[in-house]
């Protein structure tokens, strides 16, 4: 059998998976705070979701306390590397060059992440030679 990515997080369960990522191991109470700042969610809704994502292997529980604590088990640089990739592949026809020209014009960039996107590239050409 393969080693497989769990499937990729829906917009809800991404901010779960943010939040967990961020903080660390949470109660559901702890993540309904967060999220429910920006996302119109109730408890049981945070709850729901985070059962189905024990399910899918995106988060683990941790029973062994009288709350339950959920923790990412599914990691950001991952996560984030195949959402990029599908966008790229779906939007963008794999273009790499496309995807970056198209985040660039799309919001002002600080001359800190224009120094850190010429180091990283720098540093991909580097690899590459």
């Amino acid at each position: 059998m393969k080693n497989e990515s769990p499937p990729k997080p829906t917009p809800t369960e991404l901010s779960i998976l943010g939040i967990l990522w961020e903080r660390g191991p949470s109660t559901v109470r702890e993540v309904h705070e967060i999220i429910s700042k920006t996302k119109p969610i109730g408890y049981t809704g945070v709850l729901k979701f985070l059962q189905i994502m024990t399910v899918k292997g995106s988060v683990r529980r941790n029973s062994d306390q009288r709350a339950h604590v959920y923790e990412a088990f599914q990691q950001e640089d991952k996560t984030k590397r195949q959402l990029v990739g599908d966008l790229m592949q779906r939007a963008f026809s794999g273009s790499a060059s496309e995807l970056v020209m198209h985040a660039l014009a799309g919001k002002r960039t600080s001359q800190e992440e224009i120094d850190e996107i010429r180091r990283i590239l720098d540093a991909h050409e580097r690899k590459s030679t």
